[in-house]
């Protein structure tokens, strides 16, 4: 009896080590920054983001979400705690179906994600796939390797560049209410690690991690034909639902939790409630209010010299030299420089704006083909510019002394509410990165306007 009681035994501990031995090792990337700095620029977003976006006050709906999100935090692994990190969750009351995280531990999810959801285990997943980011320290370590005009200051976790006045965010892809893309537009590198790591945290918290596979399929047939805001924020690293149900087989765990009448209740609830607004509805009713953004002053006059004949050059740190007429101002921002004439920037509808002129910046991409990464920044114009459409075909330019692609949008000014036109140039980069830069004109100026733009973006010297 002896023999056969530890035969079995050791065989159980062998098994044991064997599922332990198939987990993926996730390892958290090289960071600069110390925890205490993940958590001043949580905060510091997580203000901005809750003066901007409307917060759902509802204690049962946000209890439920909180209570999910202890039993995640209690199951980070040993190695990936910080003490510094506050984790906390709260309902943003959005229809998008979208979800994200900021360093240091603020958790938001909408309104729209929930009612998305088909089961708990579905919202678990998504809840475990942001937290992963934040407990691997992915935003700051995505800034330690983003230049000045991806991260700027510490403050600068949160941008407002506007083109024309319009709801949203130019070089801010990560969200349409202006988050920068160094915290939360991720590699698919660190996607894939927060869809391992989250599949890893939610076996511990009791739940299938299928069900986080599952999740995507339920957010991408409920995103419409542009797809949800969410799947544009997480690049899919490829084969996600495959590797993620992988993961599962060597993690699966006896009676998971798929539902509980909790998270019925809960949806219940909302669908009580009169209808989310849009991100776009909710700001411009009151949501919040906005950060004035980089370019400040008073409304827009409207009363705007011609460009002038001749040129000042400003160096731009270490990444570029620039030339523009000399009698447009540099406005300097967190994640791009903005050169405009006196009377064509200010603030219109607590946004700042500028209708003339041009805005510069860098634009991190996964695709390093010049084509594709133009067309996902025109894409992210788009998202945050609804009236934003494309006015002519890709053409070859000169950006500086590299080869480049142009391309002329049209849009509405929200400053004037006037038709204007948009001139895109873009480049790579020698690291890949997309430079870009977006000049603004109204229609009935842009025949003087382009040729300035094209001198503009010729006289661009890289210093690398």
């Amino acid at each position: 009896m002896r023999v056969s009681t530890l035969s079995a035994l050791t065989t159980t501990a062998v098994l044991t080590a064997q599922l332990a031995l198939a987990q993926t090792v996730i390892t958290a990337p090289k960071n600069k920054y110390k925890p205490q700095e993940d958590v001043q620029l949580g905060q510091e977003a997580s203000a901005q983001v809750e003066q901007q976006l409307p917060v759902l006050h509802d204690d049962n709906v946000t209890g439920y979400v909180q209570e999910i999100g202890r039993r995640l935090v209690d199951a980070i692994p040993a190695d990936q705690r910080h003490p510094e990190f506050h984790y906390t969750f709260k309902v943003v009351n959005v229809k998008e179906i979208n979800a994200f995280a900021l360093p240091g531990g603020p958790m938001y999810v909408n309104r729209g994600m929930l009612e998305a959801a088909k089961t708990e285990g579905e919202v678990v997943g998504v809840l475990a796939h942001e937290m992963s980011h934040v407990a691997l320290r992915h935003g700051t370590a995505q800034a330690t390797k983003a230049t000045k005009y991806e991260i700027g200051t510490i403050a600068g976790a949160v941008l407002g560049a506007i083109v024309g006045g319009n709801a949203g965010a130019v070089i801010a892809q990560g969200t349409q209410f202006g988050l920068g893309t160094a915290f939360l537009r991720f590699s698919r590198e660190y996607e894939r690690q927060a869809d391992i790591e989250g599949a890893q945290i939610m076996a511990r918290a009791g739940y299938d991690p299928r069900d986080m596979a599952n999740m995507f399929k339920t957010i991408e047939a409920q995103g419409g034909g542009g797809g949800p805001q969410w799947m544009s924020d997480h690049p899919n690293p490829g084969n996600r639902y495959a590797y993620i149900n992988k993961e599962a087989q060597s993690l699966r765990i006896q009676n998971a939790v798929h539902d509980t009448g909790s998270f019925r209740s809960v949806q219940a609830r909302l669908n009580q409630m009169s209808p989310a607004p849009s991100t776009e509805q909710a700001t411009k009713n009151g949501g919040g209010s906005r950060n004035p953004g980089r370019t400040g002053g008073g409304p827009v006059t409207g009363n705007v010299q011609r460009p002038a004949s001749g040129f000042k050059s400003y160096n731009e740190g270490n990444l570029f030299k620039i030339s523009v007429p000399s009698n447009w101002r540099e406005l300097p921002g967190n994640s791009s420089v903005t050169f405009a004439p006196e009377g064509a920037y200010g603030t219109a509808n607590q946004q700042s704006v500028f209708t003339h002129g041009a805005e510069v910046g860098v634009a991190r991409n996964e695709s390093h083909d010049l084509k594709t990464a133009t067309d996902e920044l025109v894409q992210a114009l788009a998202q945050s510019n609804p009236r934003l459409r494309q006015a002519s075909d890709y053409s070859r330019a000169s950006v500086g002394n590299r080869d480049g692609l142009s391309i002329t949008l049209s849009n509405v000014s929200e400053a004037t509410g006037n038709d204007e036109r948009v001139k895109l140039f873009t480049a790579l980069l020698q690291d890949g990165t997309l430079f870009y830069m977006i000049g603004v004109a109204p229609n009935n100026e842009f025949g003087v306007y382009e040729p300035v733009l094209r001198k503009v973006a010729s006289s661009i010297q890289f210093a690398r």
